[in-house]
């Protein structure tokens, strides 16, 4: 993991040094692991984020305000409300050598003690004081953990220490020398992570490369002094709280962060802080809930242009079933010229039988006509129908085409991952005439990029994950040689596979695929269908919106989602 003890030292002195004394002015819950502060300090607003997630743990402060994520606060939400807010930020420690931060408060009511465990599977947020716990982000019972339990009016525990490493202090030449012999054939990097504290893989790695030149060194290619020399250099720098945050990019993407110089990653550049840092790699912090709070107004409109165009489809598959009124208007016409001399000047209506087998019609005549052009009056009422009945299929086909479009949308926004990617599918509704009545306010930025993504076999995978990115990577990025997929029958990702001329491997076809299955409609099933064919043979939709195509010579996939 990249947030480890290195990077967890950078923020807590970033955290010192921007907020202490600062003055809480809002506590808010981001969703169901996530919390953050506004803390107004140094004359100004700065937002800081918590998040337990199993995954992406973290904390650190954030450019823009965050935004409330959950409508009933919990149990923690409504302590920090009552103890925090209005309360002064003391500081910030860490542990020696632990992925823990104290963040100390002094309010009204005493003082408090929030303790963030951004730990892989165990991440927790504690609201302590006098050593009692007052409640937590997650609660473990005597069931789930029997020495260390996490639960309110319970004494806090801090995290058991970690005997069977050393401290990177306490290394010697030949206590390191001793190590890398005992495990010769293993990668010296690992070697660091298994028995060094606060040695994640990201810095273990960085240690070696800086002392052999190689990610791949054995433990016994490895020089033990100097492997020595460079995890002092590097510990030192975190002990003097000397940090130079640096972030790695590949494709336009963040692959890694430090808070350190990275040597043994290719294009490593300088950040302002270790807070851009992690901004720039995770992105926007505020939760699934904040988002989907963000996506209820456009779903509303969405979900009425759907079942208006859904109205209106239905009701041209009806006319196009629905061929008796057209057919009695004809019988009208050619009844009245049968008996027109049987029609009474001034008459309104006059019944006549047109089959033997069947009941007489009922024929409605205008007074002021004469019988003659009665008749004509049908005859062109009957042109009219039938001219519309011919229209009728490419109707059916246009509101089809509407149809699909917006339950694309429908997927564009249900797999919208941050504001940008929900702001697009609110202006497509806009732009296509689906919006009705104020656009709601929200955050504004560019437009999304199509994702891309390089394989071990060297080849290149783009990802539209809306319809404007999927016409951009289906248009714009494939060649008639590359290969496109699609999840069959569901809106979804256009996925083009550059393949320059080459065989792109079963490897490679499975990864794209799953990418295209896990960027559609049907992400949540085991396994989705998806097609497969050549860039050449995807057409564009004539009418149709952006991203719509029809294509052939296809075969099909069955792969479970993965996500990239």
């Amino acid at each position: 993991m990249n947030f480890d003890v290195f990077t967890l030292a950078a923020v807590t002195a970033e955290l010192n040094e921007r907020l202490r004394g600062g003055r809480v002015q809002d506590s808010l819950e981001l969703g169901d692991d996530a919390i953050g502060f506004e803390i107004y300090s140094q004359q100004t607003r700065h937002y800081l984020y918590l998040s337990a997630h199993p995954q992406l743990a973290r904390l650190h402060l954030v450019p823009e305000r965050l935004r409330r994520g959950v409508e009933n606060p919990s149990p923690l939400g409504l302590m920090l409300r009552r103890y925090l807010e209005g309360s002064r930020f003391v500081g910030a420690t860490q542990p020696e050598w632990e992925r823990v931060v104290h963040l100390s408060f002094v309010g009204g009511e005493g003082e408090f003690t929030l303790i963030a465990e951004p730990m892989e599977r165990r991440g927790n947020l504690l609201l302590v004081q006098n050593g009692q716990i007052l409640d937590c982000l997650r609660r473990v019972g005597a069931d789930e953990n029997r020495a260390r339990v996490s639960l309110p009016a319970h004494p806090y525990i801090p995290p058991p220490p970690q005997t069977a490493k050393r401290a990177p202090t306490a290394l010697s030449v030949t206590l390191l020398a001793d190590l890398l012999d005992a495990e010769p054939n293993k990668p010296a990097w690992r070697l660091l992570t298994e028995k060094v504290l606060a040695f994640s893989p990201m810095l273990a790695k960085e240690a070696v490369f800086r002392a052999t030149g190689k990610l791949d060194c054995r433990a016994a290619d490895c020089s033990a002094r100097a492997l020595l020399t460079e995890i002092q250099s590097l510990i030192g720098a975190l002990l003097e709280g000397r940090f130079a945050p640096h972030l790695c990019q590949q494709d336009e993407q963040v692959i890694a962060y430090a808070a350190y110089p990275i040597t043994h990653l290719p294009n490593a550049q300088p950040v302002e802080s270790i807070s851009a840092a992690l901004n720039a790699f995770y992105g926007a912090p505020i939760g699934e809930a904040a988002y989907a709070n963000a996506k209820k107004p456009i779903e509303a409109q969405l979900n009425e242009a759907i079942e208006r165009v859904t109205r209106r489809l239905e009701a041209l598959k009806r006319s196009q079933r629905d061929e008796s009124e057209r057919e009695r208007l004809r019988q009208c016409g050619e009844l009245i010229l049968a008996y027109q001399h049987q029609i009474a000047r001034g008459q309104t209506a006059f019944s006549a039988q047109y089959d033997f087998d069947a009941p007489p019609l009922e024929i409605a005549l205008d007074p002021s006509l004469t019988p003659l052009e009665n008749a004509q009056r049908y005859f062109e009422r009957y042109e009219k129908a039938k001219r519309a009945a011919a229209e009728v299929p490419s109707l059916i086909a246009a509101a089809q085409r509407e149809l699909d479009f917006l339950r694309q949308l429908e997927t564009d926004l249900a797999l919208a991952a941050n504001y940008p990617e929900i702001g697009e599918v609110q202006d497509a509704l806009q732009a296509n005439g689906y919006w009705r009545g104020a656009p709601s306010a929200r955050p504004r930025g560019g437009k999304t990029a199509p994702l891309k993504l390089s394989t071990p076999e060297g080849f290149v995978i783009w990802v539209g994950r809306n319809a404007r990115q999927n016409e951009e990577v289906t248009f714009g990025k494939g060649s008639p040689d590359d290969l496109w997929l699609h999840a069959r029958g569901i809106p979804g990702a256009h996925v083009i596979v550059k393949t320059g001329g080459r065989v792109a491997p079963p490897a490679v076809l499975e990864r794209a695929a799953s990418l295209a299955a896990y960027y559609s409609a049907a992400r949540g099933e085991a396994r989705v269908p998806v097609d497969v064919t050549e860039r050449r043979y995807v057409r564009k939709i004539k009418g149709g919106k952006a991203g719509m195509v029809t294509y052939r010579n296809e075969s099909t996939l069955n792969v479970p989602p993965r996500s990239p």
